[in-house]
């Protein structure tokens, strides 16, 4: 019998908690050229005044001239400790209508224990989280699209499929976002 721990490397998160995980992104490769206005540190605004589960801050760098290098520092909550929660990931932007999207790539580690093994066997799996951004000034305002925004919950084998859901529950008015996993983050000048 094989026995399976699923461990999520902390999410970009942009994207954590409970975001849409995808096998494909809204677009096959990236297709524009990275935005300065999106580059910088960017330090969490906390909605509601408290501080549960910490503040976060996303460090976005340029990688190359259409991928960007995100890091993202929060904490997270295991049991009654708050634990410092570091992820690293790459992402790029493509368009729906006027609304801008990261597509932010990030790995799944899979470990299983085989029966008559005592070594555990990794498996690394890459997966897309997608969230709106919208940039203001020095406010960057990310809205992450939530595991159940398809009433189906289908898997997507390619990015055409993916940007047509989308593409079709936002032209209905849908709210395909989580509003408890969207922040906004404000530039700090480094």
């Amino acid at each position: 019998m094989k026995k399976g721990l699923l461990l999520i490397l902390p999410i970009m998160i942009i994207l954590y908690g409970c975001p849409f995980e995808s096998t494909v992104a809204l677009e096959q490769r990236p297709v524009e050229a990275v935005d300065t206005s999106l580059l910088g540190y960017w330090y969490g605004i906390v909605k509601d005044g408290s501080d549960f589960f910490g503040i976060e801050a996303l460090d976005i760098k340029k990688q190359s001239d259409s991928v960007y290098s995100i890091i993202r520092y929060g904490k997270s909550v295991k049991g009654d400790m708050i634990l410092p929660d570091t992820a690293w990931f790459t992402g790029y932007t493509s368009w729906i209508g006027d609304q801008r999207y990261m597509n932010v790539e990030g790995e799944v580690v899979i470990v299983e224990m085989k029966r008559k093994s005592k070594t555990p066997e990794l498996k690394k799996n890459r997966i897309f989280y997608i969230a709106a951004i919208n940039v203001r000034n020095d406010t960057i305002h990310v809205k992450t699209v939530t595991e159940k925004f398809t009433p189906s919950r289908i898997g997507f084998k390619k990015p055409e499929e993916l940007k047509a859901a989308v593409t079709d529950l936002v032209g209905k008015g849908m709210n395909i976002y989580d509003d408890l996993y969207s922040l906004s983050y404000r530039r700090i000048k480094q």
